[in-house]
Protein backbone atom coordinates (compact mmCIF):
# COMPACT_ATOMS: atom_id res chain seq x y z
CA UNK A 1 0.00 0.00 0.00
CA UNK A 2 2.83 2.66 1.48
CA UNK A 3 4.73 1.29 -2.12
CA UNK A 4 1.65 2.50 -4.19
CA UNK A 5 1.15 5.42 -2.35
CA UNK A 6 4.81 6.24 -3.33
CA UNK A 7 4.83 5.70 -6.64
CA UNK A 8 1.36 7.74 -6.70
CA UNK A 9 3.27 10.25 -5.41
CA UNK A 10 6.19 10.23 -8.16
CA UNK A 11 3.39 10.25 -10.82
CA UNK A 12 2.04 13.39 -9.69
CA UNK A 13 5.52 15.17 -9.02
CA UNK A 14 6.52 14.15 -12.71
CA UNK A 15 3.34 15.55 -14.16
CA UNK A 16 3.79 18.96 -11.91
CA UNK A 17 7.39 19.19 -13.93
CA UNK A 18 5.83 18.32 -17.40
CA UNK A 19 3.08 21.35 -16.99
CA UNK A 20 6.11 23.57 -15.90
CA UNK A 21 7.84 23.14 -18.88
CA UNK A 22 4.42 23.39 -21.19
CA UNK A 23 3.84 26.52 -19.41
CA UNK A 24 7.08 27.78 -20.08
CA UNK A 25 6.25 26.79 -23.98
CA UNK A 26 2.67 28.51 -24.53
CA UNK A 27 1.05 31.96 -25.28
CA UNK A 28 -1.01 33.24 -23.21
CA UNK A 29 -4.32 32.40 -24.77
CA UNK A 30 -2.48 28.63 -23.96
CA UNK A 31 -2.11 29.36 -20.31
CA UNK A 32 -5.63 30.90 -19.45
CA UNK A 33 -7.00 28.11 -20.92
CA UNK A 34 -4.69 25.50 -19.22
CA UNK A 35 -5.86 27.71 -15.85
CA UNK A 36 -9.59 27.08 -17.11
CA UNK A 37 -8.67 22.95 -17.40
CA UNK A 38 -7.60 23.27 -13.80
CA UNK A 39 -10.07 24.73 -12.40
CA UNK A 40 -12.31 22.48 -14.08
CA UNK A 41 -10.10 19.49 -13.45
CA UNK A 42 -11.00 20.64 -9.25
CA UNK A 43 -15.08 20.90 -9.73
CA UNK A 44 -15.38 17.96 -11.58
CA UNK A 45 -13.34 15.91 -8.93
CA UNK A 46 -15.10 17.18 -6.27
CA UNK A 47 -18.43 15.53 -8.33
CA UNK A 48 -16.52 12.52 -8.93
CA UNK A 49 -16.32 12.26 -4.93
CA UNK A 50 -19.67 13.00 -4.00
CA UNK A 51 -21.67 11.21 -6.64
CA UNK A 52 -19.50 8.54 -8.35
CA UNK A 53 -18.03 7.18 -4.91
CA UNK A 54 -20.84 8.28 -2.39
CA UNK A 55 -23.57 8.06 -4.45
CA UNK A 56 -25.08 11.61 -4.16
CA UNK A 57 -26.47 13.45 -6.66
CA UNK A 58 -25.68 17.26 -6.58
CA UNK A 59 -26.74 20.16 -9.14
CA UNK A 60 -25.19 22.99 -7.26
CA UNK A 61 -21.39 22.45 -7.17
CA UNK A 62 -21.31 26.01 -9.10
CA UNK A 63 -23.31 27.71 -6.06
CA UNK A 64 -20.61 25.61 -3.63
CA UNK A 65 -17.97 27.33 -5.88
CA UNK A 66 -19.65 30.73 -5.45
CA UNK A 67 -19.50 30.41 -1.84
CA UNK A 68 -15.46 29.24 -2.31
CA UNK A 69 -14.66 32.33 -4.86
CA UNK A 70 -16.47 34.99 -2.51
CA UNK A 71 -15.21 33.35 0.78
CA UNK A 72 -11.79 33.64 -0.70
CA UNK A 73 -12.23 37.22 -1.97
CA UNK A 74 -13.50 38.36 1.37
CA UNK A 75 -10.85 36.91 3.30
CA UNK A 76 -8.24 39.03 1.24
CA UNK A 77 -10.17 42.01 1.19
CA UNK A 78 -11.06 41.93 5.31
CA UNK A 79 -8.60 40.58 6.36
CA UNK A 80 -5.38 41.19 4.27
CA UNK A 81 -4.34 37.64 3.50
CA UNK A 82 -1.91 36.29 1.48
CA UNK A 83 -2.69 34.10 -1.64
CA UNK A 84 -2.43 30.91 -0.14
CA UNK A 85 -4.67 31.14 2.96
CA UNK A 86 -7.34 32.94 0.91
CA UNK A 87 -7.56 29.45 -0.89
CA UNK A 88 -7.88 27.45 2.80
CA UNK A 89 -10.51 30.11 3.63
CA UNK A 90 -12.70 29.22 0.42
CA UNK A 91 -12.06 25.51 1.12
CA UNK A 92 -13.38 26.40 4.82
CA UNK A 93 -15.50 27.72 4.06
CA UNK A 94 -17.23 25.88 1.34
CA UNK A 95 -16.84 23.05 3.79
CA UNK A 96 -18.55 24.34 7.02
CA UNK A 97 -21.11 25.15 4.05
CA UNK A 98 -21.54 21.52 2.87
CA UNK A 99 -21.50 19.93 6.50
CA UNK A 100 -24.42 21.88 7.06
CA UNK A 101 -26.21 21.15 3.67
CA UNK A 102 -24.56 17.75 3.93
CA UNK A 103 -27.05 17.11 7.45
CA UNK A 104 -30.03 17.70 5.18
CA UNK A 105 -28.31 15.77 2.18
CA UNK A 106 -28.22 12.90 4.13
CA UNK A 107 -32.04 12.56 4.96
CA UNK A 108 -32.73 13.06 1.12
CA UNK A 109 -31.76 10.85 -1.66
CA UNK A 110 -32.37 10.53 -6.02
CA UNK A 111 -34.43 13.44 -7.56
CA UNK A 112 -35.00 14.98 -4.14
CA UNK A 113 -31.43 15.58 -3.35
CA UNK A 114 -31.05 17.10 -6.99
CA UNK A 115 -34.00 19.19 -6.86
CA UNK A 116 -32.50 20.50 -3.67
CA UNK A 117 -29.19 21.30 -4.52
CA UNK A 118 -31.33 22.69 -7.96
CA UNK A 119 -32.76 25.26 -5.98
CA UNK A 120 -29.55 26.54 -3.81
CA UNK A 121 -27.75 27.12 -7.48
CA UNK A 122 -30.73 28.71 -9.11
CA UNK A 123 -31.48 30.79 -5.78
CA UNK A 124 -28.06 31.95 -5.19
CA UNK A 125 -27.41 35.00 -7.90
CA UNK A 126 -30.78 36.56 -6.35
CA UNK A 127 -29.59 36.12 -2.37
CA UNK A 128 -26.22 37.30 -3.53
CA UNK A 129 -27.71 40.60 -4.81
CA UNK A 130 -29.18 41.52 -1.71
CA UNK A 131 -26.47 41.88 0.00
CA UNK A 132 -23.92 45.37 -0.85
CA UNK A 133 -20.90 43.65 0.77
CA UNK A 134 -21.07 41.19 -1.63
CA UNK A 135 -20.53 43.66 -4.41
CA UNK A 136 -24.09 43.48 -6.25
CA UNK A 137 -24.21 42.71 -9.72
CA UNK A 138 -20.88 44.24 -10.39
CA UNK A 139 -19.06 41.74 -7.59
CA UNK A 140 -15.84 42.59 -6.04
CA UNK A 141 -12.32 42.27 -7.50
CA UNK A 142 -9.64 39.22 -6.26
CA UNK A 143 -6.36 40.72 -6.47
CA UNK A 144 -4.48 37.95 -7.15
CA UNK A 145 -0.82 39.87 -7.07
CA UNK A 146 2.01 38.66 -9.50
CA UNK A 147 4.75 36.49 -9.35
CA UNK A 148 7.58 36.47 -6.68
CA UNK A 149 10.21 38.98 -7.12
CA UNK A 150 13.10 36.72 -7.88
CA UNK A 151 11.37 35.65 -11.09
CA UNK A 152 12.82 39.11 -12.21
CA UNK A 153 9.61 40.16 -14.14
CA UNK A 154 9.90 37.16 -16.26
CA UNK A 155 6.41 35.64 -15.42
CA UNK A 156 3.81 36.91 -17.26
CA UNK A 157 0.25 37.19 -15.08
CA UNK A 158 -1.24 34.38 -17.05
CA UNK A 159 1.65 32.21 -16.35
CA UNK A 160 1.66 32.63 -12.63
CA UNK A 161 -1.94 32.02 -12.80
CA UNK A 162 -1.47 28.86 -14.19
CA UNK A 163 1.13 27.70 -12.80
CA UNK A 164 -1.23 28.10 -9.33
CA UNK A 165 -4.13 26.59 -10.37
CA UNK A 166 -2.01 23.65 -11.86
CA UNK A 167 -0.76 23.30 -8.86
CA UNK A 168 -3.85 23.51 -6.97
CA UNK A 169 -5.29 20.65 -9.23
CA UNK A 170 -2.47 18.49 -8.70
CA UNK A 171 -2.42 18.65 -5.07
CA UNK A 172 -6.11 18.32 -4.40
CA UNK A 173 -6.38 15.08 -6.90
CA UNK A 174 -3.66 13.67 -5.38
CA UNK A 175 -5.07 14.13 -1.75
CA UNK A 176 -8.88 13.02 -3.22
CA UNK A 177 -7.06 9.77 -4.99
CA UNK A 178 -5.42 8.60 -1.33
CA UNK A 179 -8.43 9.55 0.13
CA UNK A 180 -10.68 6.94 -2.29
CA UNK A 181 -8.18 4.48 -1.60
CA UNK A 182 -8.47 4.72 1.99
CA UNK A 183 -11.18 3.10 4.33
CA UNK A 184 -13.25 6.23 3.67
CA UNK A 185 -13.47 5.45 -0.12
CA UNK A 186 -13.77 2.13 0.51
CA UNK A 187 -17.04 2.87 2.44
CA UNK A 188 -18.33 5.03 0.25
CA UNK A 189 -18.65 2.41 -2.73
CA UNK A 190 -20.11 -0.03 -0.04
CA UNK A 191 -22.79 2.52 1.05
CA UNK A 192 -23.74 3.64 -2.75
CA UNK A 193 -23.62 0.39 -3.58
CA UNK A 194 -26.18 -1.14 -0.87
CA UNK A 195 -26.47 1.16 2.20
CA UNK A 196 -28.60 -1.84 4.29
CA UNK A 197 -25.63 -4.08 4.10
CA UNK A 198 -23.16 -1.68 4.64
CA UNK A 199 -25.08 -0.89 8.20
CA UNK A 200 -24.59 -4.55 8.70
CA UNK A 201 -20.86 -4.69 8.53
CA UNK A 202 -20.22 -1.47 11.02
CA UNK A 203 -20.44 1.34 8.14
CA UNK A 204 -22.89 4.27 9.48
CA UNK A 205 -24.35 5.85 6.17
CA UNK A 206 -25.51 8.68 7.53
CA UNK A 207 -22.44 10.14 9.08
CA UNK A 208 -20.35 8.65 5.95
CA UNK A 209 -22.56 10.81 3.25
CA UNK A 210 -22.26 13.62 5.41
CA UNK A 211 -18.34 13.45 5.23
CA UNK A 212 -18.64 12.92 1.72
CA UNK A 213 -20.92 16.15 1.04
CA UNK A 214 -18.63 17.91 3.64
CA UNK A 215 -15.14 17.38 1.51
CA UNK A 216 -16.50 17.70 -1.87
CA UNK A 217 -17.97 20.97 -1.14
CA UNK A 218 -14.20 22.14 0.58
CA UNK A 219 -12.81 21.13 -2.93
CA UNK A 220 -15.64 22.76 -5.04
CA UNK A 221 -14.88 25.56 -3.17
CA UNK A 222 -11.20 25.26 -3.89
CA UNK A 223 -12.31 25.25 -7.70
CA UNK A 224 -14.33 28.53 -7.10
CA UNK A 225 -11.23 30.66 -5.50
CA UNK A 226 -9.26 29.30 -8.39
CA UNK A 227 -12.03 31.32 -10.68
CA UNK A 228 -11.72 33.75 -9.00
CA UNK A 229 -8.25 34.13 -9.37
CA UNK A 230 -8.48 33.65 -13.11
CA UNK A 231 -11.07 36.02 -13.96
CA UNK A 232 -9.33 38.72 -11.39
CA UNK A 233 -12.89 39.03 -9.13
CA UNK A 234 -16.34 37.11 -7.95
CA UNK A 235 -19.70 38.06 -9.24
CA UNK A 236 -23.10 36.24 -9.09
CA UNK A 237 -22.85 36.06 -13.12
CA UNK A 238 -19.42 34.08 -12.65
CA UNK A 239 -21.35 31.19 -11.07
CA UNK A 240 -24.38 30.12 -13.08
CA UNK A 241 -26.38 27.48 -12.80
CA UNK A 242 -25.18 26.16 -16.78
CA UNK A 243 -21.64 26.23 -14.44
CA UNK A 244 -22.94 23.63 -12.26
CA UNK A 245 -24.56 21.43 -15.70
CA UNK A 246 -21.31 22.01 -17.40
CA UNK A 247 -19.48 20.30 -14.54
CA UNK A 248 -21.53 17.22 -14.38
CA UNK A 249 -21.51 17.12 -18.17
CA UNK A 250 -17.52 16.71 -17.89
CA UNK A 251 -17.72 14.18 -14.97
CA UNK A 252 -20.24 12.13 -16.86
CA UNK A 253 -18.61 12.16 -20.09
CA UNK A 254 -15.50 11.09 -18.98
CA UNK A 255 -17.00 8.60 -16.66
CA UNK A 256 -18.68 9.30 -13.12
CA UNK A 257 -16.22 6.88 -10.76
CA UNK A 258 -13.36 7.46 -12.36
CA UNK A 259 -10.48 10.58 -10.86
CA UNK A 260 -8.31 10.29 -13.87
CA UNK A 261 -11.70 11.29 -15.85
CA UNK A 262 -11.69 14.44 -14.80
CA UNK A 263 -8.73 15.68 -16.82
CA UNK A 264 -10.73 14.44 -20.04
CA UNK A 265 -13.95 15.84 -18.65
CA UNK A 266 -12.33 19.40 -18.30
CA UNK A 267 -10.30 19.08 -21.72
CA UNK A 268 -13.79 18.73 -23.22
CA UNK A 269 -15.50 21.52 -21.43
CA UNK A 270 -12.34 24.01 -22.12
CA UNK A 271 -12.23 22.79 -25.64
CA UNK A 272 -16.19 23.18 -25.92
CA UNK A 273 -15.66 26.64 -25.35
CA UNK A 274 -12.63 27.29 -28.32
CA UNK A 275 -15.04 25.64 -30.91
CA UNK A 276 -18.47 27.86 -29.78
CA UNK A 277 -16.06 31.05 -29.95
CA UNK A 278 -14.73 29.35 -33.83
CA UNK A 279 -18.24 28.99 -34.87
CA UNK A 280 -19.34 32.37 -33.76
CA UNK A 281 -16.35 33.95 -35.10
CA UNK A 282 -16.71 32.28 -38.59
CA UNK A 283 -20.60 32.15 -38.95
CA UNK A 284 -21.36 35.47 -37.66
CA UNK A 285 -24.18 33.90 -35.20
CA UNK A 286 -26.36 36.24 -34.12
CA UNK A 287 -25.78 37.48 -30.26
CA UNK A 288 -28.76 35.62 -28.34
CA UNK A 289 -27.20 32.18 -30.01
CA UNK A 290 -23.47 32.80 -29.40
CA UNK A 291 -23.76 33.23 -26.05
CA UNK A 292 -26.20 29.85 -25.40
CA UNK A 293 -24.60 27.71 -27.71
CA UNK A 294 -22.27 26.14 -25.29
CA UNK A 295 -24.74 25.71 -22.45
CA UNK A 296 -26.80 23.84 -25.83
CA UNK A 297 -24.07 21.62 -26.22
CA UNK A 298 -23.33 20.68 -22.74
CA UNK A 299 -26.93 19.86 -22.89
CA UNK A 300 -27.09 18.00 -25.68
CA UNK A 301 -23.97 16.08 -24.64
CA UNK A 302 -25.23 15.58 -20.71
CA UNK A 303 -28.34 13.91 -22.67
CA UNK A 304 -26.56 11.50 -25.06
CA UNK A 305 -24.20 10.79 -22.48
CA UNK A 306 -26.91 9.74 -19.69
CA UNK A 307 -29.44 7.42 -22.63
CA UNK A 308 -26.68 5.84 -24.25
CA UNK A 309 -23.87 5.35 -21.35
CA UNK A 310 -25.15 6.24 -18.06
CA UNK A 311 -22.01 6.03 -16.05
CA UNK A 312 -20.13 7.74 -19.00
CA UNK A 313 -17.98 6.47 -21.84
CA UNK A 314 -14.89 6.76 -19.84
CA UNK A 315 -16.79 3.98 -17.06
CA UNK A 316 -17.76 2.00 -20.28
CA UNK A 317 -13.79 1.70 -22.19
CA UNK A 318 -12.64 0.97 -18.33
CA UNK A 319 -14.91 -1.99 -17.84
CA UNK A 320 -14.34 -3.20 -21.60
CA UNK A 321 -10.35 -3.20 -20.52
CA UNK A 322 -11.27 -5.10 -17.45
CA UNK A 323 -12.99 -7.70 -19.35
CA UNK A 324 -10.35 -8.43 -22.03
CA UNK A 325 -7.62 -8.32 -19.00
CA UNK A 326 -10.36 -11.18 -17.39
CA UNK A 327 -10.94 -13.20 -20.69
CA UNK A 328 -7.05 -13.21 -21.13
Amino acid sequence: MHNHRAKRLIGFILLGFVLFLIGNRVDDLRLYQGASVAMYVIGIASIVLLTGFSGQISLGNGAIMALGGFSATLAQSTWGLPLPLTFVVAVLGAALFGLILGVAAARLSGPYLAGATLALAVALPSLANQFSFLGGEQGLQFNSGSAPEFFNGEVSQYKWFFWISALAALLITWLISNILQSRYGRGWRAVRSNSTAAELVGIHSARSKVLAFTLASGIAGLAGAVLALNLGGVSPSAYPLSLSFALITGAVLAGISTLSGSVIGALLLVGMSELVGSLTSRFSLEDVLAENLKELLVSVLLILAVVFTPNGPGDRIRERKELHKKKK
